[in-house]
């Protein structure tokens, strides 16, 4: 009698069994964390979805990105639209590796400011969308 499976099956299946056993998952990659990419990554978030959509509750206002700072502490501003020179009513800034966020400014005790935070969440962490 012969047995079900020759030995030059059983070699090929020994091999292949073993080489998936030792594969591993390879983890999603993480957004880096560091001042200047948070910044860059929350910058591009607010300015397509708070200003280039034509968002209502941001349509008053425009995005200064300040993010060559040589404090360390690369930020994005909401000013006027009509005068950009004026105090900001919204800084987001981040300090650091991992990133110390932090917003603030009048914006953020009116009722968009839920959301802004919301928003900078997310992009910090590597979101997309709005």
């Amino acid at each position: 009698m012969r047995p079900l499976l020759s030995a030059r099956l059983l070699l090929p299946l020994a091999i292949a069994a073993a080489l998936a056993a030792c594969q591993t998952k390879t983890p999603a990659p993480k957004a880096n964390g560091g001042a200047l990419p948070t910044m860059e990554r929350i910058a591009l978030g607010a300015n397509s979805c708070w200003f280039k959509s034509g968002d209502p509750a941001f349509k008053a206002y425009r995005l200064a990105p300040e993010l060559n700072s040589f404090s360390g502490r690369p930020r994005i501003l909401v000013v006027h639209r009509n005068s950009p020179e004026s105090r900001p009513l919204l800084v987001v800034q981040a300090e650091g590796s991992p990133a110390k966020l932090d917003a603030f400014g009048p914006m953020m005790s009116e009722p968009v400011g839920a959301r802004v935070a919301t928003d900078v969440k997310r992009w910090a962490a590597g979101g997309k969308g709005c």
